[in-house]
């Protein structure tokens, strides 16, 4: 499918077709990149996108705990000067 590069504002831009945008699902925000002369425009990712459910999911599991603080090796200053409550 063949569009035009047209002028907005003092930037450029392409009118996406909106059987494309159905077909790749792409809405609201999204990144661009190029890569080997190539855009590449994708959804943009949240930052800890599905932390929530790998976290509910961690908890289910009972995979939430600390890790045994007697377990792991000591130091001097943590042995002398610390104190560990």
């Amino acid at each position: 499918m063949k569009t035009r590069i047209v002028r907005i504002g003092n930037s450029r831009g392409i009118r996406i077709p909106k059987v494309l945008l159905e077909q790749s699902r792409l809405s609201g925000e999204v990144t661009v990149r190029v890569k080997d002369n190539t855009l590449i425009i994708e959804p943009a990712h949240q930052p800890r996108a599905g932390w929530t459910e790998a976290f509910e999911s961690m908890a289910e599991h009972d995979d939430d705990r600390l890790l045994d603080r007697d377990a792991l090796p000591r130091t001097r200053w943590e042995e002398e000067e610390w104190q560990w409550q």
